[in-house]
């Protein structure tokens, strides 16, 4: 089962960060179909989070087609996001457990390695469009 976390100063929105991450769990393949998500209950004691936000990111996931609720039950994942390159990923995660120990070991600490990753990563994703 998904465990929710949630980034205060990132700037994105929680109910958001709720559907990123449910999101990302199904393009890695660690939700699939049929598999249950937290209940709201569960999420609220977990992250501290009003239980409206919650709802507000279940059901923009159901309205996506991702989820379905079941009254009594909980909420389940109808489909997932993983494609045919899940084959990829473990090489390519492997690959990047050891980038990260090269920045550790070069003295960078946790938000220095973020930084550097995520503004690597949008500048080639910003290339590759051009």
């Amino acid at each position: 089962m998904i465990e929710f976390h949630l980034e205060t100063r990132s700037g994105v929105a929680p109910y958001m960060q709720l559907i990123q991450q449910v999101r990302r769990a199904m393009r890695l393949g660690l939700l699939s179909e049929g598999d249950q998500l937290p209940t709201v209950k569960e999420v609220v004691a977990r992250v501290a989070i009003n239980p409206n936000t919650v709802l507000k990111a279940y059901r923009e996931l159901e309205h996506e087609g991702l989820v379905s609720p079941r009254p009594g039950l909980g909420t389940f994942v109808t489909r997932t996001l993983a494609g045919d390159s899940m084959a990829a990923h473990e090489p390519l995660r492997q690959d990047l457990q050891r980038w990260f120990a090269r920045a550790r070991a070069a003295g960078l600490d946790n938000e220095s390695i973020e930084a550097l990753f995520v503004t690597t990563f949008h500048t080639t994703m910003t290339e590759e469009r051009a």
